[in-house]
């Protein structure tokens, strides 16, 4: 059911988001020069995607966790984007294609060691990552591992259709510190 939600949710918002899409597209590719960022992340079952997100800092900045990002690389506009989750609409591709859901555990990094191992022990690569979560709209981020892992697996045991539709609405009205490194 969570599925079919994902898939016509993700092709309803790409249509009508379009615009916006464009716009921060072409805004992007003036401040950075490369708008889209793809980045290798952990996906359903510990098989590899690649996650899409508009480019919130400066080309080759070091590949790592948010709360270990170099906050002097992220942008005016990177940081507007942030604050806002707009960096995040590209992942409605990510979810149209099946490797990520709407609502799930954040995907984490092949890096992030500890994290992989805490969700592995409770089940968590059982589902697909998502975009928004429990997590993310109680402003956990991947600097606390082990309470991240849990709050996952909680909503994951627990998710029902109204929470579903509650985390999306939460993370679209922008409840949540979001994004971690911040200017």
């Amino acid at each position: 059911m969570f599925r079919l939600l994902d898939f016509t949710l993700s092709l309803i918002g790409l249509i009508f988001l379009s615009p916006i899409f464009v716009l921060i597209f072409f805004i992007t590719f003036l401040d950075t020069g490369s708008p889209l960022f793809r980045q290798e992340r952990i996906g359903r079952y510990e098989n590899p995607f690649i996650l899409v997100k508009f480019r919130t800092m400066q080309k080759n900045t070091a590949s790592v966790a948010s709360h270990l990002a170099d906050v002097n690389a992220i942008t005016n506009i990177g940081s507007f984007l942030r604050k806002t989750h707009l960096d995040e609409l590209p992942q409605l591709i990510n979810v149209l294609k099946g490797d990520m859901s709407l609502v799930g555990p954040r995907p984490a990094l092949f890096s992030q060691e500890k994290l992989r191992s805490e969700r592995k022990l409770l089940g968590v690569y059982n589902v697909r990552p998502g975009i928004t979560g429990l997590s993310q709209v109680s402003g956990l981020d991947t600097s606390m591992p082990e309470l991240l892992a849990k709050t996952d697996a909680k909503m994951i045991s627990s998710l029902t259709l109204v929470q579903y539709f509650k985390f999306i609405i939460a993370t679209a009205t922008g409840k949540g510190s979001g994004d971690a490194a911040t200017r």
